[in-house]
């Protein structure tokens, strides 16, 4: 399977060119998701899929609040469901003054 065509300024940290896709199908499926275009969106989905991608998100440690409505409504999971908003629920943010 050829690599996915995804925006390379996604990837600024990292030598796009020597992305493993297979291997690191979280780091990508999550920067895409975080970051990416409805472009790139619809890259994951066909080089990934729909299950793999679930599975990742379902999984993730991290997702910012926006991402997290976004797969909760497009895979119709309930937050509570998503690995990331226990771990938020489990550490609620300090106060800020």
């Amino acid at each position: 399977m050829t690599s996915p065509n995804l925006s390379h300024q996604l990837f600024w940290d990292v030598d796009y060119g020597s992305i493993e896709w297979q291997e690191k199908y979280r780091f990508v499926i999550e920067r895409v998701l975080e970051r990416g275009t409805f472009s790139d969106w619809l890259e994951i989905k066909r080089y990934y899929g729909l299950e793999k991608i679930k599975n990742t998100v379902l999984q993730a440690r991290w997702l910012d609040n926006t991402t997290l409505s976004f797969c909760s409504n497009y895979f119709h999971t309930p937050k509570e469901q998503f690995r990331c908003y226990m771990l938020k629920s489990s550490n609620p943010a300090p106060w800020v003054f």
